[in-house]
């Protein structure tokens, strides 16, 4: 990797972008398919806004969507691309779904997506290259600066059990259910180079760390960490990467809206100052998240209490309202808001469907439909 490609390139005004990985589905029984290849071909022909890519196996794609400013764009942005891989997995006889996890396929079935990159990290990693069949959101937030980014990702890890709760939508796995609310997570966590960024406190430290990993031969770019929150230099962004995929493009950009806000506290007001202690509880708070969902706990590292995870964002919902308004963000905020108190969540209604329906071959078509719009969840 070059000096270059390590240069923080500065991103002004808080800008929001996404990138949601999704699974490819049969018409048949609703495993997964292998049309990755059929489909990016497809919409190569007429390319929607933002743009789709392959991911690591041949049953996923990755939507990204274009740099903005808020949440009213981005949506409106996140439905166009949505159509468009609609029309196309139609044209196909695919289906296309949201969320953390597919219901009930089998690892084994899956087929590396024949990049070099993904080939590589085949040999690398074996097995767990194919259980990386699961499906994430990922926010980036722009930062002026890589000082700013290494504060913004420190700080931020404070918040990855509202992400993961807020986000969850994989209860089930290899046609079991977890009794997580987010499983998926538990599947990044068995590679070497995830959980969190190192204690740094600047660019200039975290340039020394890389540099050092590079030398021992472990990573050779900022792609080879798995981190929950890792800073991308090339975008000027701090990226987010332990949101489930929701059930729809609407969910997404409510999340993105959240995330955006919460940064812009962050930034603007510099509420906190970085802490160990974060770190310390990072994997208790973590897996509470992850196994509760807004019924889990949270240890505040700076209040040194537990609190309701639910009424820990309650809060932090209010603390950022004011920045929300700012960046145009208020009324998703408030439908957001509504949706905690409320309980709502995808996992909780992946379940509902299933105990409806008695099928998980029926939890992923109605996944599916929801998806593509020919569902909706009732309010």
């Amino acid at each position: 990797m070059s000096e270059a490609a390590l240069e923080f390139k500065p991103s002004a005004g808080f800008s929001v972008g996404v990138e949601l990985e999704l699974q490819i589905l049969n018409s048949r029984d609703y495993d997964l398919a292998r049309d990755a290849a059929d489909l990016i071909g497809l919409l190569e022909k007429a390319p929607p806004p933002g743009a789709v890519k392959p991911e690591i196996t041949e049953s996923m794609v990755e939507l990204n969507s274009s740099i903005h400013g808020g949440h009213d764009t981005l949506v409106a942005e996140l439905r166009t691309i949505r159509d468009a891989v609609t029309q196309a997995a139609q044209r196909l006889n695919v289906r296309i779904a949201g969320g953390g996890s597919h219901p009930f396929h089998m690892w084994t079935d899956r087929r590396i997506y024949p990049t070099e990159r993904f080939n590589r990290l085949l040999s690398l990693y074996g097995y767990l290259a194919k259980q990386f069949t699961i499906f994430g959101q990922h926010v980036h937030i722009g930062c002026p600066d890589g000082d700013a980014a290494i504060y913004l990702t420190h700080i931020l890890s404070r918040y990855v059990p509202h992400f993961i709760a807020l986000s969850a939508s994989s209860p089930f796995q290899q046609g079991e259910d977890t009794a997580y609310q987010s499983s998926r997570l538990n599947t990044v966590s068995a590679f070497p180079l995830s959980g969190q960024i190192p204690f740094v406190h600047s660019w200039k430290e975290f340039l020394e760390y890389f540099e050092k990993m590079r030398g021992y031969g472990i990573v050779e770019s900022m792609k080879d960490f798995y981190w929950d929150i890792r800073p991308k230099p090339e975008y000027g962004t701090v990226e987010i990467r332990v949101f489930d995929t929701p059930l729809t493009v609407e969910r997404a950009a409510l999340l993105a809206a959240y995330a955006q806000s919460l940064a812009r506290h962050v930034l603007t007001d510099r509420p906190l100052a970085p802490s160990r202690d974060v770190y310390v509880l990072y994997n208790h708070n973590r897996f509470q998240a992850c196994r509760f969902g807004l019924e889990g706990t949270i240890v505040d590292a700076y209040a040194q209490r537990q609190a309701s995870l639910k009424d820990d964002i309650l809060e932090t919902l209010a603390v950022v309202a004011p920045h929300a308004t700012e960046l145009g963000n208020g009324e998703a905020l408030a439908l957001l808001r509504a949706e905690v108190i409320a309980g709502r969540t995808d996992a909780s209604w992946l379940r509902g469907v299933h105990r409806e329906h008695g099928s998980l071959n029926d939890v992923a078509r109605v996944q599916s439909d929801l998806w593509m719009g020919r569902t909706a969840i009732p309010a």
